[in-house]
């Protein structure tokens, strides 16, 4: 299993829209992706309550897995989503 670990760059962390933006590149990556709150037990990343519910912050660590094919791709991906805390969608996700 391929695991990122990466420091929420929203400064509001991921609330409502960093969120969906989120959630819209997981979905767009086709991986099975996990995501967890330090070292706390990983919720489905696909899901907006899941991403809610961790209640990461600004410059937070978060934990992302997946594993599958594409694996490696997607998280990197996202990690650079997360790292940035990029206010749109990238054409690349």
């Amino acid at each position: 299993m391929a695991e990122r670990r990466v420091n929420v760059g929203w400064a509001e962390g991921l609330h409502a829209r960093p969120a969906s933006i989120f959630v819209r590149a997981v979905v767009a990556s086709g991986a099975k992706v996990t995501i967890a709150k330090g070292d706390g037990t990983p919720a489905n990343a696909a899901s907006m309550l899941a991403v809610l519910g961790l209640g990461a912050q600004g410059g937070e660590e978060i934990v992302l897995a997946a594993e599958g094919e594409g694996a490696e791709l997607a998280l990197d991906r996202l990690a650079k989503l997360v790292a940035e805390g990029l206010d749109e969608l990238p054409e690349t996700v």
